[in-house]
């Protein structure tokens, strides 16, 4: 089925196995062998590929930004980005935002995304406006009512079939509801780092979220406090992928409405012209300035293996592990450790007897900590002193 027709029944699906599939509760496996579907609505993709990365210091620079990092696998996280929304969203419907110091690198390690779908900000200005930036972007170059997948660059999916399957359900939603629509998924833990869709009532009462149903969110919670995310946790709270469905037009009214932060962007008339007033725009993000604001939003719930590569820590679960959960890259030795994560590079690593660490060896520096404390290295940062902040220089030439 195209993804912005309606299924012939609207969302109450009577065939078991018809349901099943709608409700993108097929395992992996399963979808990996089904035929892709074609879409007559085009979906559009804007990646928010800004920043450095300072929780991943010291591998993160300015000259390898947090998006060129290969953390999860062989690959940059941006060009597994790319890839894993290929052929829902070729690259040539791949906008890229990101920052003017970093651009030029991020281009190379996507080169299929056409140079025209780089929009570069002349400074970081904030998810909210790298989003208003793209749907103007989109609603110019396809029309109003074409999807808008806004998504991050540092996300982990373990299965980009079932990642895909996801989209097509949320982009159904999008293209007949007046809503945006998030891309939820379970959380199984108290995580204070993340941002918390509660769900209401589903958009049909005979398809529930729980057979993977759309549904109304109740309120949108950005990184809630311990307590906060423990409570959500208990009430059947998503989180939030990272992910967020709606046509161009719907994007671009709801950030006019809510967000007035971006409104120099929106009122712009020539977005070629972007630091001519990019001076105006105050930073703000998605979730904050959008998100825990517009009131009434949908979810869909996704299960494809999601993480959220955010810290070193969130490694242990995006990396493949040994047989007692230790993740490495590079010449890694362990003899009686468990549960550790180490980065190596141009040196051998040889950790014994020893649990939770993190490791980060590289020419001319050498970084460990335990990866609870590794969650937040602002305060070690702060108290550097300037030669020891700086990160280790990269490689004369990554990896193939």
């Amino acid at each position: 089925m195209p993804i912005g027709d309606l299924p012939p029944t609207g969302w109450t699906a009577h065939d078991p196995d018809r349901a099943a599939s709608a409700a993108g509760t097929l395992p992996a496996e399963q979808l990996a062998h089904e035929a892709l579907l074609e879409s007559d609505t085009a979906m559009w993709a804007v990646v928010f590929a800004g920043g450095i990365g300072s929780r991943f210091w010291p591998l993160s620079s300015p000259q390898r930004p947090k998006q060129l990092l290969r953390l999860v696998d062989d690959r940059p996280l941006i060009a597994d980005t790319v890839m894993r929304l290929h052929p829902l969203v070729p690259a040539e419907r791949t906008l890229v935002v990101t920052s003017a110091d970093i651009a030029a690198a991020i281009h190379t390690a996507i080169p299929e995304v056409p140079a025209a779908n780089m929009l570069v900000e002349p400074r970081p200005l904030g998810t909210a406006a790298a989003l208003a930036w793209g749907a103007r972007e989109v609603a110019n170059r396809a029309g109003p009512n074409a999807l808008v997948c806004a998504l991050h660059a540092d996300l982990a999916v373990a299965f980009p079939d079932a990642f895909r399957h996801t989209l097509r359900q949320g982009g159904a939603v999008a293209a007949r509801e007046e809503l945006i629509v998030a891309v939820g998924v379970h959380a199984s833990r108290p995580e204070t780092g993340f941002g918390y869709l509660v769900v209401g009532k589903p958009l049909s009462i005979d398809f529930p979220v729980a057979s993977g149903g759309p549904a109304i969110v109740e309120r949108f919670v950005e990184k809630p406090d311990a307590e906060s995310a423990a409570a959500l946790c208990g009430e059947g709270a998503l989180w939030h992928s990272g992910v967020a469905i709606a046509r161009a037009n719907l994007v671009l009214e709801a950030l006019a409405a809510h967000t007035p932060e971006v409104t120099p962007v929106l009122e712009a008339r020539d977005l070629g012209a972007y630091a001519a007033f990019a001076d105006a725009v105050r930073y703000v993000s998605l979730e904050r300035g959008l998100f825990e604001r517009v009131g009434r939003m949908a979810v869909i719930p996704g299960d494809f293996g999601w993480d959220d590569v955010g810290t070193w820590a969130s490694l242990k679960r995006a990396r493949d592990l040994d047989d007692d959960g230790n993740g490495a890259i590079g010449d890694v030795h362990f003899v009686d450790s468990a549960g550790n994560v180490v980065h190596a590079e141009g040196a051998s690593v040889v950790l014994y007897g020893v649990e939770g660490l993190l490791v980060v060896s590289l020419p001319g520096k050498t970084f460990v900590t335990t990866l609870e404390k590794a969650a937040e290295l602002r305060p070690l940062l702060d108290q550097l002193p300037e030669g020891a902040r700086a990160p280790a220089a990269p490689p004369a030439a990554p990896p193939a």
